[in-house]
């Protein structure tokens, strides 16, 4: 489902309207789950006869929780890394890995069967064709991976030297570790407790790839007046390995990050924030897909006397990830 669908009694009236779960295994290669619909013929496979588990989204049901609960009533399967494609549209579009042993427990009298399918068997039996183009042709792309977080270590100023050197980052990211004497005079005060911001390595698969950064925008007042967040949790990343970059890990690994460290650590923190160059279209997109909104433009100064404009995104924690919502992440 791609279109905006007309709203129904007890059903959101806001974007997303409700939200697709495409299911990943590893078996014979990657394979997807899909189910049948029922009380047609038992061959129907006309227009939605195939569908990856979907619903649509209950009044002031946080956009995560919409999607878990889609995947444990059409699915039976309550455990899962579920991670964000994609959320900016009409309808959320969410992908999880699960074992390749698990069991599928069709809850819902909606569904009759179910079937295991290669993408290029899902993308043929999945009707309308735009909707296996947008959704299950899109998840399936992304690499089947681990995502993981560590804190960051002088050690590990060499790979940060070497990402932000990266034209693709050079770019956006202010200079602030041209070399490893940079690094330490721009971290060093975070590592050692003299600055309350947190910093982070990123992991896929176990490999470091990218720097992020989380704090409280009330923790620096200059910061906090600028962007009159002041209760906000702030946040900067960059993905520093460039055989990773265009493959959606990107948005993945940003999704992992603010579900599984961010939210967890700020009790109670209502808004996330994030503020990219009005010109770096590759991270506004990603804040676009993980469901921030695009709020102001002002103009950030920076230490070396220029002045960037940059565009305020802001997470609406509740609605998207939900008070209290379950996380399940296997790294």
């Amino acid at each position: 489902m791609t279109g905006r669908l007309p709203p129904k009694d007890g059903l959101a009236e806001d974007d997303p309207v409700g939200c697709t779960a495409v299911v990943r295994r590893e078996r014979a290669g990657t394979e997807l789950l899909c189910l049948h619909r029922a009380g047609e013929a038992a061959a129907y496979d006309g227009d939605r006869g195939w569908t990856p588990p979907a619903g649509c989204r209950q009044p002031g049901e946080p956009v995560l929780a919409a999607a878990l609960r889609a995947l444990g009533e059409e699915a039976g399967i309550d455990e899962a890394d579920v991670w964000a494609v994609d959320l900016s549209g009409s309808w959320a579009l969410f992908a999880a890995d699960v074992a390749d042993d698990v069991t599928v427990d069709l809850r819902d009298p909606e569904h009759d069967r179910c079937a295991w399918l290669s993408p290029q068997e899902a993308a043929a039996r999945i009707r309308p064709e735009e909707v296996a183009r947008a959704q299950v042709a899109r998840a399936a792309a992304v690499p089947r991976l681990s995502v993981g977080f560590r804190p960051l270590t002088r050690a590990d100023f060499p790979d940060v030297v070497a990402w932000q050197a990266q034209p693709y980052v050079a770019r956006w990211w202010s200079h602030e570790a041209t070399d490893v004497a940079g690094a330490e005079r721009h971290y060093g005060p975070a590592l050692d407790g003299d600055d309350p911001t947190r910093m982070w390595v990123a992991e896929v698969n176990g490999r470091s790839v990218g720097l992020l950064q989380d704090y409280r925008v009330g923790d620096h007042p200059d910061w906090a007046l600028l962007t009159a967040r002041p209760e906000a949790v702030g946040v900067d990343y960059l993905l520093g390995d460039p055989s990773w970059v265009g493959s959606g890990v990107g948005t993945r690994m940003l999704w992992t990050y603010l579900r599984d460290v961010v939210v967890p650590h700020y009790p109670g923190v209502r808004q996330v924030f994030a503020a990219p160059d009005h010109r770096n279209a590759a991270s506004l997109r990603v804040l676009d897909k993980l469901g921030f909104t695009r709020g102001l433009w002002f103009d950030e100064p920076r230490s070396d006397g220029r002045r960037d404009t940059v565009v305020g995104c802001t997470l609406d924690v509740a609605r998207v990830l939900g008070p209290g919502a379950r996380f399940v992440t296997r790294r």
